[in-house]
C-alpha cells in the first residue's frame, strides 16, 4: 500500500493542464454498448475507475484497448453477456449506468445493485423507475436488478431529484426506444451534456441536454463515432483551491471556466483572483482569505465534489465560514481528519462551521473517499512540517498523476510505501 507524503509551506506557481473528466468518460464508455461499430474516445484519463470500466465492458464482450496514452477504442461488435457482476459494480458505483445501454442493446440486463457508500446513501430507485417507464419488466433477485424488454418504448419521466446517474441511464436506454421520451427535472451537469453530444454523434436525436427537460426521439440504430472527453471541472476546482490555500499563482490552461461559475464566485468572495486570460484561467492570492458561506447543490450550484477541498482552504480564512452539505449525508468525514491537523470545525447535522485561520500542522491522516483525500492534500500543502496521507488508492480513482502535477507547480509531495 502506498501513502502520500506532503511537505507543506511551498506556494504553488506555474502552469498546469487538466486531464479528461472521469465523470464524463465513464458513462460515455458505457455508451459503446449501443452500437456494433467502434467508439473512439480521446482525452480519457488513466485512472483506476477507467480501468474498472474497461474490465466491465470486456466481460460483456466489448473489445476495449488503449490506442495511446489517452485514446481508447471500444468495439461492441457482439455483446456476449448481459450481466454486470457485484465484484465490479461494488468497486465503482458508476458502473450501474451500464443498465440502460445493455438493456437497449440486448433486451435484457442483470446488474448488481451497488451497495453502500462511505459518503451516504445513493439509491438507484430513480434509475429503476425511469427504465420501468420505458416498458421494461424489472425484478430484484439475489442482489441484482434483472431487466427485460423485447423493445423499449418512449415515455414521459419525472425525476424526483435531478440525479446525474439516473438521467444518464434513462438517456442511453431511450435513444433506440420506439417513439419519444421526455425526461423532466433532468440533471444539467456538463458530464450529462457531454454524454448527449456523443450520442448525437452516434446518430441519436436529443434536444434539451443541459436544461431540466431532455427530449429524445428514438432511432432504429446507432453507429460508431469519435469524441474528445471534456476537461475535468472537479480537478480544476481542486487545483484552484490548492493554489489559493498556498498563496500561489497558477494558470490552468484548459480549465472549463463556463462549468465553474459557482466555484469561481465563492473563490472571489474569499479574496482569490480568478481571471480568464489568453493562456487559460489564472488563480492567484496575495492577501489573506476571507470567510464565505456556501451550500452544495446540483449543477449549476456549488458541486458536492468540491466541498472537502473548499473546507480545507477555508481553514485559513480570517473568520467563520459556513458550509451546508445538501447532497450526501455523510460527506463531512474529512472534517475529523482536518481537526487532527489543527483545524477548528464545528459540525451540526448537514452544516459545518469552519473557524479560522487555523495553524495547521502535519499529521498522519487517512482518506475516507476520493474527494476527502484531495481535501487533506490541500490542507497538507499549507501545513507546517509533514503530512502523511494513507489509503491513497482513493486518489488514483479520480486524479491522474496528481503528485506529478503538483510537483510541477512547486509542491513538495511524493509517494512512499506504507510500513
Amino acid at each position: 500500500m502506498e501513502k502520500m507524503i506532503i511537505h507543506g509551506g511551498a506556494p504553488l506557481r506555474g502552469t498546469v493542464t487538466l486531464s479528461g473528466s472521469k465523470n464524463a468518460a465513464l458513462p460515455i464508455m458505457m455508451a459503446s454498448l449501443l452500437t456494433s461499430e467502434p467508439l473512439v474516445l480521446s482525452n480519457v484519463p488513466r485512472l483506476r475507475d477507467v480501468k474498472t470500466a474497461m474490465d466491465l465492458l470486456t466481460q460483456l464482450g466489448v473489445a476495449a484497448r488503449w490506442i495511446d496514452d489517452h485514446r481508447v477504442e471500444l468495439h461492441a461488435a457482439k455483446v456476449t453477456s448481459h450481466e454486470a457482476s457485484y465484484e465490479l459494480v461494488k468497486t465503482m458505483r458508476a458502473s450501474f449506468v451500464v443498465l440502460g445501454p445493455l438493456l437497449a442493446r440486448t433486451g435484457r440486463a442483470r446488474v448488481s445493485t451497488p451497495g453502500g457508500c462511505a459518503i451516504g446513501a445513493r439509491p438507484v430507485n430513480l434509475h429503476i423507475a425511469g427504465i420501468r417507464a420505458l416498458g421494461s419488466k424489472i425484478q430484484f433477485r439475489h442482489g441484482y436488478v434483472e431487466a427485460h424488454a423485447e423493445k423499449l418504448t418512449g415515455g414521459r419521466i419525472w425525476l424526483d431529484s435531478p440525479s446525474v446517474g439516473a438521467t444518464e441511464n434513462i438517456l442511453m436506454a431511450a435513444v433506440t426506444a420506439r417513439g419519444r421520451t421526455v425526461i423532466e427535472n433532468a440533471a444539467r451537469e456538463p458530464e450529462v451534456q457531454d454524454l448527449a453530444r456523443v450520442l448525437v454523434k452516434m446518430g441519436a436525436k436529443i434536444s434539451g441536454a443541459g436544461t431540466h427537460v431532455i427530449e429524445i426521439e428514438g432511432v432504429e440504430r446507432l453507429h460508431g463515432a469519435e469524441h474528445e472527453v471534456i476537461p475535468d471541472r472537479i480537478e480544476a476546482g481542486s487545483m484552484m483551491a490548492a493554489a489559493a490555500i498556498t498563496g500561489g499563482d497558477v494558470t490552468i490552461t484548459n480549465a472549463p471556466i463556463e462549468h465553474l461559475e459557482a466555484v469561481a464566485t465563492k473563490l472571489r468572495e474569499a479574496g482569490v483572483t480568478v481571471e480568464a486570460n489568453g493562456k487559460g484561467v489564472r488563480i492567484a492570492r496575495n492577501n489573506g482569505l476571507k470567510p464565505v458561506e456556501l451550500r452544495t447543490l446540483p449543477y449549476p450550484g456549488f458541486p458536492t465534489d468540491l466541498q472537502a477541498q473548499m473546507m480545507a482552504m477555508l481553514t485559513q480564512a480570517d473568520g467563520s465560514s459556513v458550509i451546508t452539505e445538501t447532497i450526501f449525508e455523510n460527506r463531512f468525514m474529512h472534517a475529523q481528519e482536518l481537526a487532527r491537523m489543527g483545524a477548528d470545525i464545528l459540525m451540526k447535522g448537514p452544516t459545518a462551521v469552519v473557524r479560522g485561520p487555523s495553524k495547521l500542522s502535519g499529521a498522519p491522516v487517512m482518506a475516507t473517499d476520493l474527494r476527502a483525500s484531495m481535501g487533506l492534500i490541500i490542507a497538507g500543502l499549507a501545513a507546517e512540517h509533514t503530512t502523511e496521507l494513507s489509503r491513497i488508492y482513493h486518489l488514483d480513482r479520480g486524479y491522474e498523476a496528481l503528485d506529478a502535477k503538483l510537483s510541477s507547480l512547486g509542491a513538495r509531495i511524493e509517494r512512499a510505501q506504507e510500513q
